[in-house]
């Protein structure tokens, strides 16, 4: 596992936030077509074919999401949230693994960290 060090992480969230924004998009974009998914796909399995007029676009958006997500995942970075934006880097704090905090909207800067098992509820300014 890869610790930051909160410089590293806020230099890092240039390159991440518009990873988090296109994540975001396509995420509501998915949801926004879930209905009319599961309604295709039991249409399909009864009729022995089918199809949703916008699956194309639904593939391409689930596709970008884990194409996005791995890139995150490459970094070092911990995907929380994928309608909110919300990301943690593993740091360390009083010789301890913690959390850096940080999501879509906030500052600039990461402002934020938590300990591992409390969350996001947890959080604590740096």
């Amino acid at each position: 596992m890869k610790l930051f060090t909160v410089e590293e992480a806020n230099e890092l969230l240039p390159v991440i936030r518009p990873k988090l924004e296109k994540i975001k998009s396509n995420y509501a974009k998915t949801n926004s077509m879930r209905d009319r998914v599961k309604a295709a796909a039991a249409a399909g399995v009864e009729a022995g074919g089918g199809g949703l007029e916008s699956g194309t676009q639904y593939v391409k958006s689930l596709y970008n999401i884990g194409k996005l997500t791995t890139e995150l995942q490459e970094l070092g970075v911990q995907l929380k949230d994928y309608s909110r934006g919300l990301i943690d880097f593993p740091s360390t704090r009083n010789g301890q693994i913690v959390l850096l905090c940080w999501q879509l909207g906030e500052n600039e800067r990461i402002e934020w960290w938590h300990e591992t098992e409390t969350g996001f509820a947890g959080r604590k300014p740096i």
